[in-house]
């Protein structure tokens, strides 16, 4: 399949493009960039510094990806922004490339859909079949599981963590991390529950959905220490590998804050 480039495009000398790729009206494609086979391209895109995308993926009108990290310390740096395939990036999206200091690359899985305006910060890691809804936004260093959905206009403050199939409502403010299956909402943001609607689309069965409440409902009651109830748990739902997925995330970075219901549970 023969590459398709708009008489209006500019495209570096030294840019890759697979086969199959189109890249349309008044796009810029830099000379670090490379392309996947069949990835379309539309009008006023700019894809900049080491920037590379999957295959099968769509990026939108006015979109910027691999632009410098919005970081104090940046100095030019050849850092990385790598996107997987299939991704659907919707209108004026941002995703920037790493900054200095770690491995300074910005990963985005497969799968994805990024929808109008919203942004995937500096050295953010983002799993497969994520959802970002309008104007929602990770800051740096966010990492965020498989299967998660971050609603319209919500922020994930930097450093956070997202568990897998986790559910992040509109508006709400993150600024602690989030357990795998979670659903929380507000600002700032509390656990609200389990994101059980999420779950049966996922075609979760019914056993391990209920395991999964009766695991929470233990791990989040008012008796005893943070600690006790997850180490009792453990001990009850030790076998249930959705449950010991919440438990392994809890315990993987005790220094991490923790979103935490505001009621009882």
């Amino acid at each position: 399949m023969a590459v398709e480039i708009h008489p209006t495009a500019i495209v570096a000398k030294g840019a890759e493009l697979d086969d199959g790729v189109s890249i349309g009206p008044y796009s810029l494609i830099g000379e670090h960039v490379r392309i996947g086979a069949r990835t379309q391209v539309l009008a006023h895109v700019v894809i900049e510094n080491r920037t590379r995308i999957g295959a099968d993926c769509s990026v939108r009108n006015f979109t910027n990806l691999g632009g410098p990290p919005h970081h104090t310390g940046y100095r030019g740096e050849p850092t990385e922004l790598v996107i997987g395939d299939r991704n659907k990036i919707w209108e004026h999206v941002t995703m920037h490339i790493g900054a200095p200091g770690g491995d300074g690359v910005t990963r985005v899985g497969n799968d994805g859909m990024f929808m109008a305006t919203s942004h995937v910060g500096h050295d953010c890691v983002v799993g497969d079949n994520v959802i970002l809804a309008h104007s929602a936004t990770l800051g740096g260093h966010v990492h965020v599981g498989d299967f998660v959905m971050v609603s319209g206009l919500a922020a994930v403050h930097q450093y956070c963590r997202v568990g897998r199939y986790a559910f992040i409502g509109g508006l709400a403010a993150v600024t602690k991390d989030v357990i795998p299956y979670g659903m929380v909402w507000g600002n700032h943001a509390h656990l609200e529950g389990l994101n059980l609607v999420g779950l049966k689309r996922r075609e979760f069965g019914r056993e391990t959905i209920s395991e999964l409440r009766s695991a929470y409902r233990l791990m989040f009651a008012e008796e005893g220490t943070f600690q006790e109830r997850v180490d009792d748990t453990e001990v009850a739902f030790g076998k249930s590998a959705p449950v010991m997925e919440i438990i392994d995330f809890i315990r993987a970075d005790a220094s991490r804050p923790l979103c935490l219901p505001e009621r009882e549970v």
